[in-house]
Order: structure tokens, then C-alpha cells, then sequence
């Protein structure tokens, strides 16, 4: 492994706790699931009327089914909560009240010290062995994102089929692909369904994204030749290409900033050899590292590009077709690469470029370490599951 075993008895060792703030829960309302965040507390809100959401539950346990489950960057002073070295874990949150999360609730992490009493005490689940949601709770903690379709795919492969309402893009990220996905599919509406680009291509876009399978879909139905079942998981697959490209387009400007910071940014100096020598190897590395990843993402998504040239300039829908059937395949590789990478800029972000805009204190070195540490520990992960 990339991560030197000194440094980490190091950091454990160390006094400093590594400042992450923790937003409000209330935060959360407004967005729905996205690579990091399982919001069912929404999810709650929005469909519990709702007859699919009813019969078809995510979680057995009715407390578990409105948590808030996230990825979570352990703390130096949580580390003792896990046997071994991990550094992201899977979060599990009940809010006190689904309708008002500024109340708070209790937090736990799965598989933490004392997880079988946690879940005894706070859900009543006593026999985690037999229990299909400890079963969910586990393939959360193994995936590197909680992306909508990453997770389905993953949730299918252990014959949990819950709700396609659990696996709908986020309201935020909704907005946000907006304009990218009429441009996708502007050739297609032009060309091979003979509509008007611009307009047409904005309304077919934002029905692909949000799943609304209706008569004005039908003509694509007809040019790929598929059934009514077909054409569904299709779309969910091609909606799936789609949030995945526009992640993929997104990230590049944030990838160069991490690059470049990588680079350049300059920690409090230290005496320790151990540090100092982690951070000269660790720095080229780390970068050598998220290239590789980025152009791994990029060749993946190439394999879309191809068959969607195929139907919306050639005019030949099979190849197409056949990727919808199967392209699904691919949501692993494609939602672990962007998911780690993902983890990268928005930690990045959150810490490293406030240091830059506030001016603030230097970073310790052993503070810095940390950091690199857990960017280093996520990349070996995706460059090692190839």
C-alpha cells in the first residue's frame, strides 16, 4: 500500500485534531442524494404517500428508511472507533424529527466499536447475522460513492430491488445538468427523432433526467426497437451516462486547482524526518495517481460517445440499443473513479482552498500528512480494484 505505517502510528500519536466542521443537518433539506449523501429523510417527506415508495422500501426498519448516510472522513480522535487504518467510513445518521433536522439526532458509524449494541439500542435489530438491512448497510459501506446509480446496480447484484424514488438525481444536481444535457442530446432530437434542436432537446433532456417516461419519448422508443420494460431500464442507464459525463466535465477545472496545489502548497516546516519525507514522495505520487484516475474515467465514458455518435449523426440505433442493455456494467469502474476523485476536490475545497482565500494559519506538516494520507489511501483503493 502507497500509505507509510509510521507516519499513520505518527498521526495517531500526534496531539492535533485535524479542524473539519460538520454542517447543520438542516443543511441537508434541500438536497436530495448525491456521490456522498443518502438522504431518505427527504425521500421521506417527498413520497411517503407515494404507493411504489410503500410497497418497495429501501429499509425494513422504518427509522433506518428516513436516516441521512453518508461517507465520512474520520477524525484522528475517531480513529480508535475502528480496528486497522480507515479513513472514510460509512456514516449513519437519525434525525430526531424527518420534518425538522435542526433538532439534530444520533449518529453512529457502521461497523464501529460496539456496533451490534448501537444497532440493538438506537433500531431494535438484535440478529445483525439474518438482518437484510445490515446486509444494505454493508454494500453502502463497500462502495466508494452512494451515487444514485452506482448504488442501484450494486443493491441489484444482492436481489434488493426498492424504489426507483431512492435513486432519482438529486434536486441540486438536477439543476445543474440542465444545460449540459440539451447540448448531449441536441444531435439527437435534430437528427435522428427529427425535432428541433434547442427547445425540444431541453424538454427531452429534463424528462430523461427525471424519469418521466411519457408519449414524447415513444419515438425513441421505436428507433431503439424496444419493449416498454427494455426502454425503462434503458433510460435509467442512459441517465446514469449522463450525470456521470457531466461529473466527469465538471471536475477538470477542480482537478487542475488540486494539481496545482499539490504543488505548490507550503506547511508549516518540520523537524521530523518521518513527515518530511512522507510529504516529498506522497506529493508526485498522489498527482501521478488522480491523472491516471481522471484518464480512466475518460476512456470508460469514451465507450457512450461511440454508440451515441452511431444513433444521433449515423443513424444506426443498434449500437446504441445493445449499450443500454448492458452499459450498466460499467456504472462501477465509472462511479468509483469519479466518486474517489470527487472526494478529492470537494475535501480540497472545503479545507485547502479556504486556507488560500482566508489567508489563514499554515497547515502542520503532520496536519498536512493527514490529509494526503486519506487522498492516498481512496486513489490506491480505485487504482487497485482495475
Amino acid at each position: 500500500m502507497f500509505v507509510d505505517a509510521p507516519v499513520m502510528a505518527r498521526l495517531a500519536d500526534s496531539h492535533f485534531r485535524t479542524s473539519r466542521e460538520m454542517r447543520n443537518l438542516a443543511h441537508l433539506t434541500f438536497g436530495g442524494s448525491s456521490d456522498r449523501v443518502l438522504n431518505l429523510s427527504r425521500i421521506y417527506r417527498a413520497f411517503r404517500d407515494d404507493e411504489d415508495y410503500n410497497e418497495n422500501p429501501l429499509f425494513e426498519n422504518s427509522a433506518l428508511n428516513r436516516a441521512i448516510i453518508l461517507k465520512h472522513n474520520l477524525r484522528v480522535d475517531e480513529r480508535h472507533l475502528f480496528a486497522g487504518s480507515r479513513q472514510t467510513v460509512t456514516k449513519i445518521i437519525l434525525p430526531f424529527d424527518a420534518y425538522d433536522l435542526t433538532l439534530g439526532g444520533r449518529a453512529f458509524f457502521f461497523r464501529q466499536a460496539h456496533f451490534e449494541q448501537l444497532m440493538k439500542t438506537y433500531l431494535g435489530i438484535t440478529d445483525l447475522s439474518r438482518s437484510r438491512d445490515v446486509e444494505i448497510l454493508r454494500c453502502m459501506d463497500r462502495l466508494p460513492s452512494l451515487d444514485p446509480f452506482l448504488l442501484r446496480e450494486q443493491l441489484l447484484a444482492i436481489n434488493v430491488r426498492a424504489s426507483r424514488k431512492y435513486f432519482q438525481i438529486s434536486p441540486n444536481d438536477l439543476q445543474s445538468m440542465g444545460k449540459f444535457t440539451a447540448h448531449e442530446i441536441e444531435n439527437l432530437v435534430a437528427a435522428a427523432l427529427g425535432g428541433e434542436g434547442g427547445q425540444g432537446a431541453s424538454k427531452l433532456g429534463s424528462k430523461i433526467l427525471s424519469d418521466q417516461l411519457d408519449r414524447e419519448l415513444w419515438p425513441l422508443k421505436e428507433t431503439l426497437g424496444m419493449t416498454d420494460e427494455q426502454f425503462s431500464a434503458g433510460i435509467m442507464c442512459w441517465r446514469g451516462f449522463l450525470y456521470y459525463k457531466w461529473g466527469y466535465v465538471e471536475l477538470q477545472d477542480a482537478i487542475r486547482e488540486v494539481l496545482n496545489g499539490l504543488s505548490t502548497y507550503k506547511p508549516v516546516p518540520t523537524h521530523e524526518d518521518m513527515v518530511r519525507n512522507y510529504l516529498r514522495r506522497a506529493r508526485p505520487r498522489i498527482a501521478k495517481a488522480i491523472v491516471k484516475t481522471i484518464h480512466e474515467a475518460g476512456r470508460i465514458l469514451e465507450n457512450y460517445d461511440e454508440v451515441y455518435i452511431a444513433l444521433a449523426v449515423e443513424r444506426n440505433p443498434e449500437p446504441f440499443r445493445q449499450f443500454l442493455m448492458r452499459g450498466s456494467n460499467l456504472f462501477f469502474d465509472l462511479g468509483e473513479k469519479l466518486g474517489v476523485l470527487n472526494h478529492i476536490v470537494s475535501f480540497w475545497k472545503f479545507r485547502m482552498a479556504r486556507l488560500y482565500k482566508t489567508q489563514s494559519r499554515q497547515l502542520e506538516s503532520v496536519e498536512y500528512a493527514d490529509i494526503l494520507i486519506d487522498f492516498e489511501a481512496s486513489l490506491f483503493r480505485s487504482l487497485t480494484a482495475e
